[in-house]
C-alpha cells in the first residue's frame, strides 16, 4: 500500500512537471509568435555597419595570407577581423542586445595580394574595396563555410545580412596584381568630378583601374583569372556557370555582366538579404537598373529553392552610395549638368550624407518633422540610410565621442533607416594619433572598453535601450511623426502595415524625477503602458501617466 502511494505521488509530480513544461513552451511559443507578428521593414531597420577586418578576430589562423607582411602605415594593414568573429558576436547576442536587425559588412571578396602606397604608407586591401577575384572569399576574412554559418546564425535571430558590391573598379596594380586587359578596364583619365561624364567615365583616383561598365563588347576572361582558376582546379566549373548565365540572360559578355553574375552568386548560394552598392554615381545609371533585375531574380531563385529558409516576403534590399546625396534632393542627384533619379527601378534606399549636418544644425523636432514629411511624401515607399559616422567620412558628427548619448538620440530616433557604425555604441574614438587619412576612422573595435570601463558600459546601455525599442517598433523609423508638445518635448510615431498597427510616445530632454505626461490623444483610458527606458509600468488615468525616474528620456509602449 505504501509503495502504491509513492507511485501515485511520483506520477502526479511527473504530470505536474509536464504541465509546467507545456506552460513554459506555450509562453515561449507565444513570445516567438509576438516577435514574428512585428513586420520587418527596411525603411525603419536598425543596421549595423562594420569593417570585416576590424570588428572581431574569431580565427587567428587566417590572419596572414599571400605573404602580406610588409610594414604598413598605421592601421593600413590587416588586423585579423573575420567572418567567424562576426558570427561569434551574433551567437553571443551582442547584436540582439543592441536592437540590430541587419548587418552590413565591407566586401569579403578576394583582395589584391600586394600592397600599395597612396602617399600614406603601404596599404593592403583590408577594407575590401580592392577586388582581385569576385568569385572567391578572401582567406583573411574566412571561407564559404564561414559565410554560410554567419547567414544561418543571423537569420535564426531575425538579423538580415547585407554585403557590399563593387562594380566600378578592380584593386590597384601592384607587382603581384597586374592590370586587367584594356577591354576590361581604363587607367585614365582621372575623374575631375565637375560634370556627369567627368564623374563616370574615368578612374576615381590614380592607380585604381576603372571597369568599362559602359562597354557592350564581348570580352574574354582576364588571363590572370584563367590562370588562377586553373591553378585552383575550378576553371571548368566557373566557365560552365558563366555560359549558363549568359545563355539565360542574353546579356553580351561585357565586363559589367561578368561582375553582376559573380555578385549575385552570393545571393543564390548564401541567401544574403541585400547589397550596399559602392561608388554608384561613378557608374552609368542604367547599370544599376540591370543589377537590380539580376539581384531580384537571384533572390527569387534562392527563396524558391530554399522555402524553409525564407524570413519574410520583403524584396531584396539595395542601398546606393551616391556620394554626397542628401534627403533634401528627394529622388534626384544633381551632377551640375545632369540630374539622375537613382531610386526608381534602381535602389530601395540611398545613404544620406546630409544627416550629420542636419543633426548638427537642427533641433530634434525640426529634423524629425523634415524626415517624416519627406519619407511619407516625395520618397514614399523608398528610404534613406542615416549615419553620423562611417568608414570614409572624414568629418563625422562627433569624432572625439564627446556626445555619445546625443548621437544615439538623433540616429536611433530619427525617421529612416539607422546606420550604426561599429563603435558608435561604445564611443570608439575616431581620432587615432599617428594615422593618416581615413585610417583614423578604422581602428579595431574597442572590446576592452566594453568589458571593463564603466563609462563605456553606460553609453552602451543607452544605445541598447534605444536600439531594442526601435527594433520592436517599426513606427520609430518607418512611421509617421507627430509632435505632442514642444516643452516638454514629446512626440508620437504611428505605423500600419496590413493588420499590424504600432504606436509609441517618446520624450526627450525631460526633467529628471517625476514626469506627468498627457497621452489622452494617443492612448485610451486605463490602458497599461511601459516606459521601456526606465522599465516602469503605468496605467493611463484621466488621460495621463506618471513616470518617476532619474532619466530625461521616456520610451512609452503598450504592455
Amino acid at each position: 500500500m505504501q509503495n502504491t502511494r509513492w507511485i501515485v505521488l511520483i506520477f502526479l509530480a511527473m504530470a505536474s512537471c509536464k504541465n509546467n513544461q507545456n506552460s513554459d513552451n506555450a509562453k515561449t511559443n507565444n513570445s516567438e509568435k509576438t516577435i514574428k507578428q512585428v513586420p520587418f521593414d527596411w525603411e525603419g531597420a536598425n543596421l549595423y555597419f562594420l569593417l570585416t577586418d576590424r570588428f572581431n578576430n574569431g580565427d587567428t589562423s587566417n590572419d596572414v595570407n599571400f605573404d602580406r607582411t610588409k610594414e604598413t602605415g598605421k592601421l593600413r594593414g590587416f588586423e585579423g577581423g573575420d567572418i567567424k568573429g562576426i558570427t561569434q558576436k551574433v551567437k553571443e547576442g551582442y547584436f540582439t542586445d543592441l536592437g540590430i536587425n541587419a548587418i552590413w559588412m565591407t566586401p569579403i571578396v578576394e583582395q589584391i595580394h600586394g600592397g600599395t602606397d597612396e602617399g600614406t604608407g603601404v596599404t593592403y586591401g583590408f577594407h575590401g574595396y580592392w577586388a582581385k577575384d569576385w568569385t572567391n572569399i578572401d582567406p583573411n576574412y574566412g571561407t564559404k563555410e564561414d559565410l554560410h554559418e554567419l547567414v544561418k546564425a543571423a537569420h535564426s535571430k531575425g538579423i538580415r545580412v547585407v554585403l557590399d558590391a563593387v562594380i566600378n573598379h578592380t584593386g590597384p596594380v601592384t607587382e603581384k596584381d597586374p592590370v586587367w586587359p584594356e577591354d576590361w578596364v581604363r587607367t585614365s583619365p582621372q575623374c575631375k568630378y565637375d560634370n556627369y561624364e567627368n564623374t563616370v567615365t574615368c578612374t576615381l583616383v590614380k592607380n585604381l583601374p576603372d571597369i568599362r561598365t559602359d562597354s557592350n563588347e564581348n570580352v574574354e576572361l582576364p588571363p590572370q583569372l584563367v590562370e588562377k582558376w586553373k591553378a585552383e582546379g575550378r576553371y571548368e566549373q566557373e566557365v560552365k556557370e558563366l555560359d549558363e548565365f549568359f545563355e539565360r540572360t542574353g546579356h553580351p559578355r561585357a565586363p559589367r555582366f561578368y561582375i553582376m553574375k559573380w555578385l549575385t552568386d552570393y545571393i543564390t548560394e548564401f541567401g544574403v538579404d541585400g547589397y550596399r552598392c559602392d561608388t554608384v554615381k561613378h557608374t552609368e545609371d542604367y547599370v544599376w537598373e540591370e543589377f537590380k533585375k539580376e539581384c531580384d531574380y537571384a533572390f527569387a531563385e534562392y527563396k524558391k529553392n530554399n522555402p524553409e529558409k525564407v524570413l519574410d516576403d520583403n524584396d531584396f534590399y539595395l542601398v546606393g552610395e551616391v556620394y554626397n546625396y542628401g534627403i533634401s534632393g528627394g529622388k534626384l542627384f544633381d551632377f551640375g549638368d545632369k540630374k539622375v533619379n537613382y531610386y526608381d527601378d534602381m535602389f530601395s534606399a540611398q545613404i544620406n550624407f546630409e544627416f550629420k549636418w542636419n543633426a548638427k544644425e537642427m533641433p530634434y523636432q525640426s529634423l524629425f518633422k523634415k524626415y517624416s514629411d519627406t519619407l511619407n511624401g516625395p520618397l514614399k515607399d523608398f528610404g534613406v540610410l542615416n549615419y553620423l559616422s562611417s568608414h570614409d567620412d572624414g568629418s563625422p558628427f562627433d569624432p572625439s565621442r564627446e556626445k555619445p548619448y546625443k548621437t544615439a538620440n538623433y540616429l536611433l530616433l530619427a525617421p529612416g533607416t539607422s546606420q550604426v557604425y561599429y563603435g558608435d555604441e561604445s564611443a570608439r574614438s575616431l581620432v587615432i594619433e599617428g594615422t593618416q587619412g581615413d585610417a583614423t576612422l578604422r581602428s579595431f573595435m574597442n572590446w576592452d572598453d566594453i568589458n571593463s570601463d564603466e563609462k563605456t558600459q553606460a553609453v552602451l546601455e543607452h544605445w541598447q535601450k534605444l536600439g531594442k525599442f526601435r527594433e520592436r517598433h517599426p513606427a520609430v523609423g518607418a512611421g509617421t511623426h507627430q509632435m505632442i508638445t514642444q516643452k516638454p518635448y514629446l512626440f508620437y510615431r504611428s505605423y500600419q502595415k496590413g493588420d499590424f498597427k504600432d504606436l509609441v510616445v517618446i520624450g526627450l530632454d525631460l526633467p529628471k524625477g517625476k514626469k506627468v505626461i498627457d497621452v489622452s490623444k494617443i492612448y485610451e483610458e486605463r490602458v497599461m503602458l511601459q516606459d521601456a527606458y526606465s522599465g516602469q509600468k503605468v496605467t493611463v488615468e484621466n488621460g495621463k501617466i506618471t513616470i518617476n525616474s532619474e532619466y530625461n528620456i521616456v520610451l512609452i509602449e503598450k504592455q
